[in-house]
């Protein structure tokens, strides 16, 4: 090789290690991973939702109370005064002895929201805490806003006993004298 090839080979080298290249910055992020990692993290959510979803399908359910278990057992007919409430907080109904004689089991939960209903025995009613909802004796609409009548609870008399069995609501629009229970 002649000498000015060497010296040219020679002062190229130079001239390349003095041009290093310019360090490399990350990436500016870009609309693009924007969106990347948008679409990433709302695929974990869903996946985590189908998991959700299997877990709690493939999850054994808590066994419903038996009816032996659901039935309340009020007492003895000559317990309860024709037109008369009695409270069964434990079965969360009332007892409703009405001016006939009959039996109703309502429910203490208002049909407008679900607020605890309590007698008022001074006004003859039940009145909703809540939004002022009320009902008669027999559980019938006499304020709004609740929607309809509420719900009842199967009421049987064997050997002058009174039970209730609470694993059966009825809902029910109105009274009907169909739905009490005689002696």
């Amino acid at each position: 090789m002649s000498r000015r090839r060497k010296r040219r080979n020679e002062n190229l080298g130079r001239e390349t290690a003095e041009r290093s290249p310019a360090p490399r910055h990350s990436p500016e992020p870009t609309r693009r991973t924007f969106l990347w990692k948008v679409w990433l993290g709302l695929a974990v959510v869903a996946l985590a939702e189908i998991l959700w979803i299997v877990v709690d399908f493939l999850r054994p359910r808590r066994a419903r109370a038996r009816e032996d278990e659901a039935v309340v057992v009020a007492g003895p007919i000559d317990r309860f005064e024709p037109d008369s409430v009695t409270a069964f907080p434990q079965g969360k109904f009332y007892l409703i002895c009405l001016p006939s004689g009959g039996f109703l089991a309502v429910s203490r939960e208002c049909t407008h929201l679900g607020c605890t209903v309590p007698w008022i025995d001074d006004e003859h009613r039940f009145v909703c805490p809540c939004h002022a909802s009320a009902f008669d004796i027999r559980g019938d609409v006499i304020n709004a806003p609740a929607p309809r009548a509420l719900d009842l609870y199967e009421v049987r008399i064997e050997n002058r006993i009174v039970k209730v069995n609470t694993a059966n609501l009825s809902r029910r629009r109105a009274y009907d004298p169909t739905q009490v229970t005689f002696a």
